[in-house]
C-alpha cells in the first residue's frame, strides 16, 4: 500500500550520552531499544514520515512475553517510536508490532527476530 513501517535494533550503548539524555532514554548493557518509523509513499516515489501510534510486545525463545511502551519523538520533520527492552547477550528475540498511521483505521502489523550482543 501506500505505507511502509521501517524499524532498528540496537542495544542502548550505542546512543551518545547526550542523545539519550535529550530524549530520556536509559543507556546500559542489557537495554536494547527498538525503533519504528511509519513512512508514506510520495507522489514522487519518495518516502516521508507520517505521525500515527505503534504498539507492540516482544518475546524470546521459550516465549516470555514482554509489552513494549513505546514513545513518539519528533526530530525536525522525522518521527520516530522507540521503546526500550531488557535483552541478555546472544538471546535471539521475535517483536510483533502493530503501527497506525494518523488518519487511518489501517493496522500495519510487523514481525521480525532480531539478536543482541553486549559489547
Amino acid at each position: 500500500g501506500e505505507f511502509e513501517v521501517h524499524w532498528s535494533v540496537f542495544p542502548s550503548t550505542f546512543l551518545a550520552p547526550e542523545i539519550a539524555r535529550e530524549n530520556n532514554l536509559n543507556r546500559s548493557r542489557g537495554i536494547g531499544i527498538v525503533n519504528i518509523s511509519i513512512m508514506r509513499e510520495t507522489e514522487d516515489g519518495g518516502l516521508e514520515p507520517v505521525s500515527g501510534q505503534v504498539e507492540g510486545k516482544v518475546s524470546n525463545d521459550i516465549q516470555q512475553v514482554k509489552f513494549l511502551a513505546f514513545r513518539r519523538i519528533q526530530d525536525g520533520d522525522s518521527v520516530y517510536f522507540i521503546a526500550q527492552y531488557q535483552y541478555s547477550s546472544g538471546e535471539l528475540l521475535t517483536f510483533n508490532v502493530t503501527a497506525r498511521p494518523s488518519g487511518h483505521s489501517r493496522e500495519l502489523p510487523v514481525r521480525f527476530a532480531h539478536t543482541l550482543f553486549s559489547d
